[in-house]
């Protein structure tokens, strides 16, 4: 059995990938909650890798992390609320943990490093694509792979009527065969062009965005979560991009030996002329192994700092999403970490000085795990939980820059569950997706503000997508969104809906 550190630092690299389903990035959460918070009390046994009609076993997580290099693994705490209660894992290999006792002795890891995996057709007994009557639900653009882009996973920008996003996967391939990943623009009438193909670290490029760009005067800019300028410590950029793909890095992560943050998961947020966001890692060492995160700023130069290292403990730690700016505070969440350990919202100043508003405290009161950003209305805050609730399937929460905080839905135990992405508000209503877990395949949901919740769309795993991970845009009354999965050619989908 390897060392404590040799398994953490393999995750580390194995956050990398490509090509791994919903059910891969959540049973990726997991591991990393057992050795980042865990580790000195459980032991990792045989790992049962599922992808695409073949099965491997492997019993070293060493020899997993090598050959089916895993999204995320790195990037996300655990979802610790169901450490002590049967675990739902997301995805069409989803698998049960029966108790928190059995994590002493049994983790598992779904990797599809197979192309498409994430794509592939709906089990038996999954349910079909269905909308409401008065719900118009159009597929613009199903991604190919190869040269193509391939698993959006994050949401969409509009400019001047094109709409902009990045892909996981696709592009180029890097010296190890994996995909780099793509930035795409494409018309709302379904006509895309990819307008970048990331080179990866050997490139001095970034690789692998998840996150959504930004747009600054015409100049898109974003995050990648890994490669960068510095081949031996490729831990993610911030990049600029323009509408004709002309792409520069502005900044290259190094990573907590250097204090860095890395692994940045979320775009951007700009207070000022300088941009703000968070990565998932990096900041402290001695914090948490591999470090528990950071809140950082970049200037369109380049010039970058951290502003804060997460604790962990009653401190935050491992930030998934971005930020937003109220009124020049700036407010995010992160997965893990706070007083139950089960993530927090904070607040945090320009110059630095952050506070937890709240702890999720997980179980049927509260929610756990928040990976999606916050959004304001008429100065109250709102965002998910992927995790946690009565029904143990995550929440929409409402929270007050005070703190007071509101689950206003619970999800789950069955249909939509596990919400990641941030929600949008329209005229009154927010708007949202949940993401594929057992034989479903996600969903589009709306929810008044006093808790009433309609399924606009429920994913059906074929041509009309699937998972998706990301939150909505509004575009003149109508949402677009991505799925990670699914689609024509199994590479995942942007969408339109009407509501």
């Amino acid at each position: 059995m390897r060392s404590d550190q040799r398994r953490s630092d393999l995750l580390s690299n194995a956050a990398s990938s490509s090509g791994a389903g919903a059910d891969a990035r959540r049973h990726a959460r997991v591991i990393h909650a057992l050795l980042e918070q865990r580790r000195d009390a459980y032991r990792l046994r045989r790992i049962s890798l599922t992808a695409r009609m073949q099965y491997a076993e492997l019993t070293e997580l060493a020899e997993a992390a090598n050959l089916l290099i895993l999204d995320e693994a790195a990037k996300e705490p655990a979802l610790n609320s169901h450490f002590a209660n049967p675990f739902r894992l997301q995805g069409r290999h989803a698998m049960r943990f029966s108790s928190f006792a059995r994590y002493a002795l049994c983790a598992c890891v779904a990797a599809a490093m197979l192309a498409a995996c994430s794509g592939s057709q709906p089990p038996i007994g999954a349910p079909l694509s269905a909308s409401r009557a008065s719900v118009t639900y159009n597929v613009l653009y199903s991604f190919k792979g190869g040269s193509d882009g391939e698993q959006p996973l994050g949401s969409l920008l509009d400019v001047n009527g094109t709409l902009y996003g990045t892909t996981w996967g696709g592009g180029h391939k890097g010296r190890t065969g994996r995909s780099l990943g793509t930035v795409f623009a494409l018309t709302t009438s379904g006509a895309e062009s990819v307008l970048h193909r990331f080179a990866g670290a050997r490139q001095g490029d970034g690789a692998n965005p998840r996150a959504n760009l930004m747009d600054v005067n015409g100049t898109l800019y974003g995050t990648t979560s890994k490669g960068g300028t510095v081949q031996k410590e490729a831990w993610g950029t911030v990049f600029a991009i323009s509408l004709s793909g002309d792409e520069n890095v502005l900044y290259s992560f190094r990573g907590g030996a250097a204090g860095d943050g890395k692994l940045p998961t979320a775009g951007l947020a700009r207070v000022g002329g300088t941009f703000y966001g968070t990565t998932n890692n990096g900041g402290n060492p001695s914090a948490c192994q591999g470090g528990c995160g950071t809140v950082y700023s970049v200037t369109v130069n380049g010039s970058e700092k951290v502003l804060h290292s997460f604790g962990g403990s009653n401190d935050g730690r491992n930030p998934f999403a971005g930020l937003i700016d109220v009124d020049g505070t700036l407010y995010g969440t992160t997965g893990g970490g706070g007083a139950n350990l089960k993530g927090t919202v904070f607040a945090i100043t320009t110059s630095g000085k952050e506070r937890v508003l709240h702890s999720f405290g997980g179980g049927s009161a509260d929610g756990a795990g928040p990976l999606g950003a916050l959004i304001n209305v008429d100065g109250t805050l709102y965002g998910t939980t992927s995790d946690g609730g009565t029904k143990n399937g995550g929440t929409v929460f409402s929270i007050s820059r005070t703190g007071k905080e509101t689950v206003l839905y619970n999800f789950g135990p069955s249909g939509e569950a596990f919400p990641q992405g941030a929600l949008t508000y329209v005229n009154g209503t927010l708007y949202g997706t949940t993401t594929a877990f057992n034989s479903y395949n996600g969903s589009i949901f709306s929810l008044t503000l006093d808790g009433k919740e309609t399924v606009l769309h429920s994913f059906g795993g074929g041509t009309d997508g699937s998972d998706p991970e990301a939150g909505l845009i509004n575009v003149n009354g109508t949402l677009y969104g991505t799925t990670a999965g699914g689609g024509a050619n199994h590479g995942g989908t942007v969408f339109s809906l009407t509501p």
